[in-house]
């Protein structure tokens, strides 16, 4: 059995892999790590949840141990496509590098630039950044790159799929020609391999499994609906929602203003669960984040900027909402589950009009995904839910429409009023003008609002 140990790395680091409880490497880090020690260029392909965030960044912290970082001139760039995977990458740099001196700087979106600049001007010895923050404070000459040894593309496949290549490529432009770097992906369409062509150096190719494969560890249904209507589709999700065994889960739709409506539709049902998306605050999108890592939050609601790289424990669960438009999406849509050798299910919705859709993904996998009925599905009987109540509401009495408990009685009521109206003599109040308000009972009251043609956004249940 290989150790981490007889990859080459020092005591320190190994240390700290002790203290996170990592017992020995995966494929992806037994083959990765040693080449980067030596110095070379790594291109690593493996599919989400094999642990390449470790891979690079055990390396990086070994080759940097020795050394200093001048002010605004980091040692070392790692570039991640979304806010929320940088910030893991540097959470896990902090666990890795506990026993070192090293520091390091989040360069981000969605937050102040003061903070970021302050550690910048004392000398950081790593950045870890969003494409897009990275060249902002470049631009306004807080952070020289002229001094970085080291350079790690994290996820490159979803930095072409979010449009970063352009600014990817202008970043590696301004780096020292001499350098190494490390670069790692889990597909590796025809543009990140002309990426790889035009700027690494004879790069050494570890690739642990097959492109766009999916954990052997899920369980994957597809479970049909009659029409593709929100409300339809929503209905559905609820059935999948409410079973056993359901402990939580993310749930994944293409577009951002589904998330909302989604969410608030789960919310109106007494579930517990959350919108994120890009659109949101960072200091709202990381509060809701650590509410479902730790539990308080039952069920994520989310685009696809939570689709890669994410590192949540124990998610029981993945529910594509829609199914996704680039098929190599549902490999890291559903790779949120199955994680550490758990066992997890992967429930998409199939509605009419997605058969191209479908036949992408299962053609990508190399199967058929497998029907499922929910219509007699069992109620799950524990999780938490939003509609808990305190000990105090729960002592309150629930309160009961005796209109609709007593029919009888609502329709005599109603024969009532219509016989005591009096007669409608046609006569308008002409003292209020043309806008007055009409007096008579009898004449009917004209329609506020939308009346019987309410939108469909406004229809969430």
């Amino acid at each position: 059995m290989t150790t981490f140990a007889d990859l080459g790395l020092g005591q320190k680091i190994l240390d700290a892999l002790e203290a996170v409880g990592y017992k020995e490497p995966t494929p992806i880090q037994a083959g990765a790590i040693p080449p980067a020690l030596a110095g070379k260029d790594v291109l690593g392909i493996a599919q989400t949840g094999t642990g390449k965030t470790a891979s690079f960044t055990l390396p990086l912290i070994e080759k940097l141990s020795k050394g200093r970082a001048k002010a605004r001139m980091p040692r070392s760039l790692i570039l991640s496509p979304t806010r929320e995977l940088a910030a893991q990458i540097a959470e896990n740099f902090d666990n890795y590098a506990k026993h070192t001196k090293l520091t390091k700087v989040l360069l981000i979106g969605g937050v102040a630039f003061g903070p970021q600049e302050e550690i910048l001007n004392r000398g950081a010895d790593v950045v870890i950044a969003t494409p897009g923050r990275l060249l902002d404070q470049f631009e306004r000459g807080k952070v020289l790159l002229n001094g970085v040894q080291v350079l790690v593309i994290d996820e490159a496949d979803r930095m072409l799929d979010m449009g970063f290549i352009p600014d990817i490529e202008r970043i590696l432009k301004t780096l020292p020609a001499r350098r190494q770097t490390l670069f790692f992906s889990a597909t590796m369409p025809p543009e990140i391999q002309s990426l790889v062509d035009k700027f690494m150096k004879d790069p050494e190719r570890v690739e642990v499994s097959r492109p766009a494969t999916t954990a052997t560890t899920i369980t994957q249904l597809l479970a049909r609906v009659s029409d593709k209507t929100p409300k339809t589709k929503r209905e559905m999700l609820r059935k999948a929602i409410d079973r056993d065994g359901v402990k939580n889960g993310i749930i994944f739709c293409n577009r951002k203003r589904d998330v909302d409506v989604v969410a608030r539709s789960l919310q109106k049902h007494g579930l517990s669960a959350a919108p994120i998306h890009g659109d949101l605050d960072q200091s709202v999108r990381t509060k809701t984040l650590d509410q479902f890592k730790s539990g308080e939050l039952r069920f994520l609601v989310a685009s696809d900027v939570a689709a890669r790289g994410l590192d949540i424990p124990a998610v029981s669960h993945v529910f594509n909402y829609d199914i996704p438009h680039n098929s190599e999406d549902y490999v890291h849509r559903i790779g949120r589950t199955g994680r550490a050798g758990l066992e997890g299910e992967a429930v998409s919705i199939f509605a009419p009009g997605d058969e191209k859709l479908l036949a992408a993904v299962e053609k990508m996998i190399g199967r058929p995904i497998e029907p499922a009925d929910f219509s007699e599905a069992k109620r799950a009987k524990s999780g938490p839910t939003s509609s808990q109540k305190t000990s105090a509401e729960s002592k309150k009495p629930e309160k009961v429409d005796k209109t609709e408990a007593a029919p009888e009685k609502k329709a005599d009521a109603q024969k009532t009023s219509r016989t005591s109206r009096p007669a409608d003599t046609g006569k308008r109040d002409t003292k209020r003008g043309k806008g007055g308000r009409q007096k008579e009972s009898g004449q009917k009251a004209s329609v506020k609002g939308f009346g019987d043609d309410v939108p469909a956004f406004f229809d969430i249940f």
